[in-house]
C-alpha cells in the first residue's frame, strides 16, 4: 500500500520517508514496508526524515479507512515537499508492482470558498484528473497537487487512458448528510452550527 500526500507543516525538499517501523491508530499497528522504501532510497530527491511525518495528518487520516477495508497490508508512507511531478512519478514507478500494489494519494481540493464556488472549482479539478491533465493542477486547486500530478505523469507513461471520478463531496455535503453525528464532535472542539466554507475532498479511481 503506497500512501502519498503533501507535507503541510515541515518544509522539505523532494520526498520524505519515515524511519519508523510502523504507524499506529486506535485500530492497531500497520507495518512499514522497509523493502519497498529501500527500492527508492537511492533516488537523490528521496530522504529519510521523521520531522515532516511527526505532525502530519495527510497520511494518518487515511489509515483507519484502509484498516477497515483491507485485512492486512504493509505501508509505504511518503510525504511530498518541493518536488516536481516527474520526480514523484519516478518514485511511483519504482514502487508500482502488479495488481498487489495499491496506491492512495491523499489531498484536499479547494479551500475556504463559498459552497457554490467550491463546487465549480472542484468540478474543474476533477475533470482535469480524468483527462490526465496534470499541468492544470495547482496548490490553489489541491494541496496535494504534486502527488496527484506525479500519479498522472506516471499513469501516462504506462499508457493509462485516464481516470474515472467516483465521487466529489464538499465538506458541507458531508455535514448535511452526517450532521447529527458530527455536531457533538464539533461542539467538543468549539465549532457551532453548519460550516459554510471548508476544504473539500475528491475520490478518484483508475
Amino acid at each position: 500500500m503506497v500512501l502519498i500526500g503533501p507535507a503541510h507543516y515541515v518544509r522539505l525538499r523532494g520526498v520524505a520517508a519515515p524511519t519508523a517501523s510502523a504507524f499506529e491508530t486506535p485500530l492497531g499497528r500497520v507495518p512499514v514496508d522497509q523493502e519497498a522504501l529501500a527500492a527508492i532510497a537511492d533516488l537523490p530527491w528521496v530522504s529519510e526524515a521523521d520531522a515532516p511525518h511527526g505532525p502530519e495528518h495527510a497520511l494518518e487520516v487515511e489509515l483507519p479507512f484502509l484498516q477497515l477495508v483491507l485485512a492486512s497490508f504493509a505501508l509505504v508512507p511518503l510525504l511530498v515537499g518541493d518536488a516536481t511531478p516527474r520526480q514523484v512519478a519516478q518514485v511511483l514507478a519504482r514502487l508500482w508492482g502488479g495488481p498487489e500494489t495499491l496506491l492512495v494519494v491523499s489531498s484536499d481540493l479547494s479551500h475556504y470558498h463559498p459552497y457554490g464556488e467550491a463546487r465549480w472549482l472542484d468540478a474543474e479539478t476533477a475533470a482535469a484528473v480524468e483527462r490526465g491533465d496534470w499541468a492544470a493542477l495547482s496548490p490553489a486547486r489541491a494541496c496535494g497537487f504534486l502527488p496527484v500530478a506525479g500519479l498522472l505523469v506516471h499513469a501516462a507513461g504506462q499508457g493509462d487512458k485516464g481516470f474515472r471520478v467516483v465521487d466529489v463531496w464538499e465538506s458541507e455535503d458531508a455535514f448535511r448528510r452526517f450532521g447529527e453525528k458530527l455536531t457533538p464532535i464539533l461542539k467538543e472542539v468549539g465549532v457551532e452550527g453548519a460550516p459554510e466554507i471548508y476544504p473539500t475532498h475528491a475520490f478518484v479511481s483508475a
